[in-house]
């Protein structure tokens, strides 16, 4: 964060467990915000202005979805997803709409703070260093987190990027889901590779291929940025 404290957004209806979140993150050199409910996070996001948001599903008066979904229509700022065990249709419907991580209760204070701590590191990593990547309609700078598509600037969230972006500076090099979770979420995930499907599937609903590269499945084993 360039010596600047990161703001968290937790939003959990359970008092006591915002309560518990925010301490673990406040003592880790966070700053944290705490809302009970879906509209007053949205009201709080507005004018807090966090650097991440750590988001609930089951929330009072606006569900944690509806939340996901209205701060995808104009922000990309990172989420975090928590969800109750064995929510796996919430858990893959969050990644979908945009998520870029999730986590199930009950969880281990120590395994939240790594995800914080990742996402806020993949997010925010001095990038200058890096080349954009250029291909027949498709042009990726990770300086500014922007792809072009056939002209026209595609919005995605930053976990999608990365993904994107790391494939395609290892063109035609194969990747299973485990190397890319690795990889790209940057810590030992313990989720399972549903994660890296949601995220290829979203990337090719917004990139449908160029005339020399394309987003490829190698059936058995993983995923590779086949350039011919």
């Amino acid at each position: 964060m360039d010596g600047k404290i990161a703001r968290v957004l937790v939003v959990d209806d359970d008092i006591n467990i915002a309560e518990v979140i925010k301490m673990y993150l406040e003592n880790s050199g966070y700053s944290t915000f705490v809302s009970h409910d879906g509209k007053s996070a949205q009201e709080a996001y507005i004018e807090y202005k966090p650097d991440l948001v750590l988001l609930d599903i089951m929330l009072p008066h606006i569900d944690g979805i509806d939340v996901l979904k209205w701060i995808r229509k104009e922000h990309e700022t990172p989420v975090i997803m928590l969800t109750a065990k064995g929510d796996t249709f919430d858990k893959v419907l969050g990644l979908e709409l945009g998520a870029d991580d999730y986590i199930v209760k009950p969880f281990e204070p120590k395994e939240l703070l790594a995800r914080v701590k990742a996402v806020l590191r993949r997010y925010n990593t001095d990038n200058t260093s890096k080349e954009t990547l250029a291909f027949q309609e498709l042009t990726i700078d990770v300086n500014s987190y922007n792809v072009v598509y056939r002209g026209e600037e595609i919005k995605m969230p930053p976990k999608e990027f990365e993904l994107l972006y790391f494939l395609a500076s290892n063109k035609n090099r194969v990747f299973t889901r485990e190397q890319l979770l690795c990889e790209v979420w940057g810590y030992d995930y313990p989720g399972d590779s549903r994660t890296v499907d949601v995220h290829v599937k979203r990337l090719r609903e917004k990139l449908q291929g160029g005339p020399n590269w394309q987003i490829e499945t190698v059936w058995g084993v993983g995923y590779k940025f086949e350039v011919k």
